[in-house]
């Protein structure tokens, strides 16, 4: 599938949320397949890329954060959404909020064909494809090749879940941040401006699939947190895990070592 139908979803989609600003709306519609509260930008933003999808007429199952999964039956191929990853960032006036998209020829997260990620607030577009890199509007890019961690990302479900076992992983890094989109996370690790990101608590399906595809391409090494990998996960609506991503394999054999995984 050609990436310029993903770039086309994406500007569409930077138009119109930055013109008619639906993230201003704090209005709960109700809680989305995820269990999470739906805002009307969730909902613009679904209908948009579900619009786009349909028209083109493929025939394919459509995993996504809000309407949940129509399945196409006899088809292998399969769109896993998150229209607004950093819904809560959006509605409480934080910029830092994504749209992310992935595409999957296949049953498992190694079957990951394509994965695009726009950074709704500057337009910013990264996306990887299968054994043929990973870009940043358009130019390659690479993770970090230091040893030294710069800066380590984190996200968790829930504050009061943040457990000690990872404090001391804070150590490694000059910095430590929590941005609050997991999608923008992985694409700025895959960019070289994180070093290492972790997710301690289950990650969901919409949240990762185009990121963990985009930082691969990009030279990032990715497991759960026991080190295990994750290629063989269902792509299904009810699939989580818990995430090591890091720039490069020392670092990843550092954080496991202090994890005391390794």
């Amino acid at each position: 599938m050609d990436i310029e139908f993903f770039r086309k979803i994406g500007k569409r989609l930077f138009k119109e949320i930055n013109s008619r600003k639906p993230y201003l709306d704090k209005t709960s519609l109700g809680r989305g397949a995820s269990g999470d509260i739906t805002f009307p930008v969730d909902k613009l933003a679904e209908d948009i890329i579900i619009d786009e999808i349909e028209k083109e007429g493929f025939n394919t199952t459509i995993i996504t954060e809000e309407r949940g999964i129509k399945i196409v039956e006899g088809s292998n191929l399969i769109f896993i959404i998150d229209p607004i990853d950093g819904s809560r960032n959006a509605v409480s006036g934080i910029p830092f909020f994504s749209t992310s998209i992935a595409f999957a020829d296949g049953g498992n997260i190694k079957n990951l064909k394509t994965g695009y990620i726009i950074n709704l607030i500057n337009s910013d577009e990264f996306w990887a494809i299968r054994e043929e890199g990973a870009f940043l509007n358009g130019e390659r890019i690479k993770t970090k090749s230091e040893e030294k961690p710069l800066i380590i990302s984190f996200e968790v479900s829930n504050p009061d879940l943040i457990g000690e076992d990872i404090l001391p992983l804070f150590k490694m890094a000059t910095r430590v941040r929590c941005f609050g989109s997991t999608a923008l996370d992985l694409a700025y690790l895959s960019m070289g401006a994180v070093s290492l990101f972790i997710t301690p608590t289950p990650s969901r399906i919409f949240d990762f699939s185009a990121g963990i595809l985009i930082a691969k391409e990009a030279g990032a090494v990715v497991t759960n947190i026991s080190g295990n990998p994750i290629e063989n996960l269902p792509v299904q609506i009810t699939t989580k895990t818990t995430l090591l991503v890091s720039a490069n394999e020392n670092i990843h054999k550092k954080a496991l070592s202090i994890l005391n995984l390794d």
